[in-house]
Protein backbone atom coordinates (compact mmCIF):
# COMPACT_ATOMS: atom_id res chain seq x y z
CA UNK A 1 0.00 0.00 0.00
CA UNK A 2 0.77 3.45 -1.16
CA UNK A 3 -0.31 6.98 0.91
CA UNK A 4 -1.97 9.51 -1.86
CA UNK A 5 1.47 11.95 -0.81
CA UNK A 6 3.91 9.33 -1.50
CA UNK A 7 2.55 8.91 -4.64
CA UNK A 8 2.66 12.45 -5.45
CA UNK A 9 5.73 12.86 -4.32
CA UNK A 10 7.40 9.71 -6.45
CA UNK A 11 5.70 11.82 -9.51
CA UNK A 12 6.78 15.15 -9.23
CA UNK A 13 5.56 16.62 -12.45
CA UNK A 14 1.74 15.57 -11.94
CA UNK A 15 -1.04 18.10 -10.95
CA UNK A 16 -2.90 16.99 -7.67
CA UNK A 17 -5.82 17.19 -10.03
CA UNK A 18 -4.36 14.89 -12.89
CA UNK A 19 -3.22 12.02 -10.07
CA UNK A 20 -6.90 12.24 -8.09
CA UNK A 21 -8.20 11.81 -11.72
CA UNK A 22 -5.73 8.69 -13.20
CA UNK A 23 -6.12 7.16 -9.74
CA UNK A 24 -10.01 7.45 -9.99
CA UNK A 25 -9.74 5.75 -13.29
CA UNK A 26 -7.13 2.79 -11.97
CA UNK A 27 -9.76 2.08 -9.37
CA UNK A 28 -12.93 1.90 -11.74
CA UNK A 29 -10.72 -0.60 -13.68
CA UNK A 30 -10.16 -2.65 -10.91
CA UNK A 31 -6.02 -2.20 -10.98
CA UNK A 32 -5.73 -0.52 -7.53
CA UNK A 33 -7.83 -0.59 -4.64
CA UNK A 34 -8.35 2.76 -1.82
CA UNK A 35 -8.68 1.99 1.46
CA UNK A 36 -9.55 4.98 4.01
CA UNK A 37 -8.60 4.87 7.81
CA UNK A 38 -10.83 7.25 10.19
CA UNK A 39 -7.76 9.07 11.36
CA UNK A 40 -7.20 12.19 12.29
CA UNK A 41 -5.96 13.53 9.64
CA UNK A 42 -7.82 11.05 7.40
CA UNK A 43 -5.08 8.32 6.07
CA UNK A 44 -5.76 6.72 2.51
CA UNK A 45 -3.40 4.68 1.09
CA UNK A 46 -3.59 2.38 -2.74
CA UNK A 47 -2.63 -0.63 -3.41
CA UNK A 48 -2.45 -2.91 -6.72
CA UNK A 49 -5.44 -5.30 -7.34
CA UNK A 50 -4.51 -8.62 -7.84
CA UNK A 51 -5.24 -7.97 -11.78
CA UNK A 52 -2.97 -4.76 -11.43
CA UNK A 53 -0.34 -7.07 -9.87
CA UNK A 54 -0.35 -9.14 -12.95
CA UNK A 55 0.09 -5.97 -15.53
CA UNK A 56 3.20 -5.01 -13.07
CA UNK A 57 5.61 -6.63 -15.22
CA UNK A 58 4.46 -5.86 -18.71
CA UNK A 59 4.69 -1.75 -17.24
CA UNK A 60 8.06 -2.44 -15.83
CA UNK A 61 9.18 -3.96 -19.15
CA UNK A 62 7.92 -1.02 -21.16
CA UNK A 63 9.52 1.02 -18.62
CA UNK A 64 12.80 -0.85 -19.60
CA UNK A 65 12.49 -0.63 -23.26
CA UNK A 66 11.71 3.14 -22.97
CA UNK A 67 14.88 3.43 -20.97
CA UNK A 68 16.83 1.61 -23.18
CA UNK A 69 15.84 3.47 -26.55
CA UNK A 70 15.53 6.48 -24.97
CA UNK A 71 18.22 8.35 -26.58
CA UNK A 72 17.20 6.94 -30.27
CA UNK A 73 13.43 8.22 -29.39
CA UNK A 74 15.04 11.61 -28.97
CA UNK A 75 16.96 11.98 -32.23
CA UNK A 76 14.02 10.91 -34.18
CA UNK A 77 11.75 13.73 -32.68
CA UNK A 78 14.55 16.56 -33.06
CA UNK A 79 14.84 15.19 -36.77
CA UNK A 80 10.89 15.14 -37.44
CA UNK A 81 10.27 18.41 -35.13
CA UNK A 82 14.00 20.29 -37.57
CA UNK A 83 12.13 18.64 -40.97
CA UNK A 84 8.44 19.67 -39.24
CA UNK A 85 9.28 23.44 -39.05
CA UNK A 86 11.69 24.40 -41.82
Amino acid sequence: PVRYSDLADAIPSISQRMLTLTLKQLRRNGIVTRTTYPEVPPRVEYALTELGASLLSTVLALAAWSADHHAEIRRHQTAFDSATTA
